[in-house]
């Protein structure tokens, strides 16, 4: 196994860059600062849009029989438009 110079250059710099690539982690700490309560953070991002009211129910009745997230299913179905969508570009 390979270690980690963890006083190298590169390791300092990917330091440095770390709060602007995942600034939730580095808000969820100075928060444990100030309260010594680590708050549960996470990545996913709540969303808001409309739906046919009788395509929901058929969803939402559709996950609960087969013990899906209605969120997971969508964010599926989304990751495989954009996957066929670059595919075809």
């Amino acid at each position: 196994m390979q270690s980690v110079n963890v006083l190298s250059k590169e390791v300092f710099e990917m330091a440095r860059k770390m709060p602007d690539i995942m600034p939730e982690m580095f808000i969820a700490l100075e928060e444990y600062d100030k309260t010594r309560k680590l708050k549960k953070w996470g990545n996913k991002l709540r969303v808001n849009f409309t739906i046919d009211p009788t395509v929901y129910r058929s969803f939402r009745e559709y996950c609960q029989k087969r013990g899906y997230k209605m969120s997971t299913l969508v964010e599926k179905a989304i990751k495989d438009l954009l996957r066929a969508t670059a595919a075809n570009i």
